[in-house]
């Protein structure tokens, strides 16, 4: 039976891993076993999902990523090129820690720009976006724009990927959808 999903003939895709219709994983990427990969994902150049790994449906991961155990990206996430995740904070080459391994979830709809790095532990909020870049130490809110090393927050986004400016009464528009969204407590919501 056919696959229902395109790889490249380059690519290596272990047995006892998920991998949903509609997904395209591209040259010289290996996919490795109990990982899961939803539907219609796009897996570019040189990528590696590491065992345990999990993508929702629709996950965009750019050239030159490895996605180590213990991430979770949820729907519609965008990882850049050559950004880059870790999974242990004190690796040492002659002590083994694959028993220590941290979690890091990327929230549905967030994106991290290229040559960015999460360090593990994290929670990435839905719909929050990474600068190009950044270097993130600590958790980072719904719909949270960071940037810099270490990673720090100048600003807010909408779903849309637009930056959004809250008036005096903490209400803002995307320019792009003309969704509405509130600031209240340091929280962000969209109105619906």
């Amino acid at each position: 039976m056919e696959p229902s999903y395109f790889a490249h003939e380059t690519a290596v895709i272990d047995e006892g891993c998920t991998i949903g219709t509609g997904t395209k994983i591209w040259h010289f990427t290996h996919v490795m076993k109990d990982s899961v990969i939803g539907e219609k994902c796009n897996l570019g150049q040189n990528v590696v999902i590491s065992p345990g790994v999990v993508l929702g449906k629709n996950v965009k991961v750019q050239n030159n990523v490895s996605i180590y155990t213990g991430v979770t990206c949820e729907d519609d996430v965008f990882l850049g090129p050559s950004m880059v995740f870790t999974n242990v904070t004190n690796p040492r080459s002659a002590v083994n820690r694959r028993d220590q391994y941290e979690k890091t979830r990327v929230g549905k709809g967030a994106t991290i720009g290229a040559n960015a790095t999460i360090v593990c532990g994290n929670d990435i909020g839905n719909y929050s976006f990474i600068g190009a870049g950044a270097v993130v130490i600590n958790e980072v809110l719904p719909y949270a724009l960071v940037v810099g090393n270490p990673s720090r927050q100048v600003g807010w986004m909408s779903e849309y990927g637009q930056r959004l400016k809250f008036n005096e009464n903490g209400m803002a528009t995307c320019p792009e959808s003309h969704e509405d969204y509130e600031l209240k407590n340091n929280v962000v919501r969209k109105i619906s």
